[in-house]
């Protein structure tokens, strides 16, 4: 469901990263706040609310938005709720499966929502990825650590891989986060039907110290968590950065 504002809004909070880069890239200077996690672009100056899935709500009524944004993945229900009603209209994205829907429903945010044109890197991210490569390798794709999470069906961050010619291993799950034990994943390495195991920065902060040790003798790609997981300007520069990282 998505509820709009009367007129082009003035005044937005994000309570998304990816999509507080995608906005303010485009429209500088109408976010007035976001969460703690959006990080880009370095240098954002706005009003902090707090993390992603605990926003402090009266923090967003205090700077008196004429429109939230938020994603029905990232974003609880409860907090939407509250915040309509008080009034504010909140636009909720939907969780995209694939890159091409990531950015449709950007372009949908920043046109239909904002009133804003079609800015360039919208255009050259979508030019960026219209190619899906050959599979040449399989991978477990962790999210989280104790308990361990990991990619499962139709996934944004899959459909990258997917794109760069790497299946996920558990593309065929019934779940889009399955949480396997890690003995599942490790039998997986150890017969054949899984090559690597991409480890992002985020949300879980995977590094060389915590991550490829859970994996011995296996190959460990770490990657940007915000090049693998974000829709937004980042996709422009994305795909070059994630196929020299999983080709290395």
């Amino acid at each position: 469901m998505v509820l709009r504002s009367a007129g082009t809004p003035s005044r937005v909070v994000s309570l998304v990263p990816s999509l507080t880069e995608a906005i303010e890239a485009t429209v500088p200077g109408l976010l007035v706040g976001a969460t703690d996690y959006c990080t880009h672009p370095a240098g954002l100056d706005v009003t902090r609310i707090g993390g992603s899935k605990f926003p402090r709500v009266a923090d967003v009524l205090a700077l008196a938005p004429d429109l939230v944004v938020a994603n029905v993945e990232e974003n609880r229900a409860e907090d939407v709720a509250s915040l309509r009603a008080n009034g504010i209209p909140v636009w909720v994205t939907a969780a995209p499966d694939s890159v091409l829907a990531a950015l449709g429903s950007v372009r949908r945010l920043l046109g239909t929502a904002l009133g804003a044109p079609e800015p360039p890197w919208l255009f050259e991210a979508v030019g960026a990825w219209l190619l899906t490569e050959p599979v040449r390798a399989t991978a477990i794709v962790p999210v989280w650590r104790r308990p361990w999470v990991v990619l499962g069906r139709d996934t944004f961050a899959g459909d990258v891989l997917r794109r760069l010619g790497v299946a996920n291993a558990f593309a065929g799950h019934p779940d889009r986060y399955p949480r396997p034990p890690l003995a599942e994943l490790t039998a997986l390495l150890g017969n054949g039907k899984a090559d690597l195991v991409v480890l992002p920065d985020e949300p879980y902060a995977f590094s060389a110290a915590d991550g490829p040790d859970a994996f011995p003798g296996a190959a460990c790609v770490p990657v940007s968590g915000r090049l693998l997981t974000w829709y937004g300007p980042s996709l422009v520069e994305a795909r070059d950065t994630l196929a020299a990282a999983l080709r290395s």
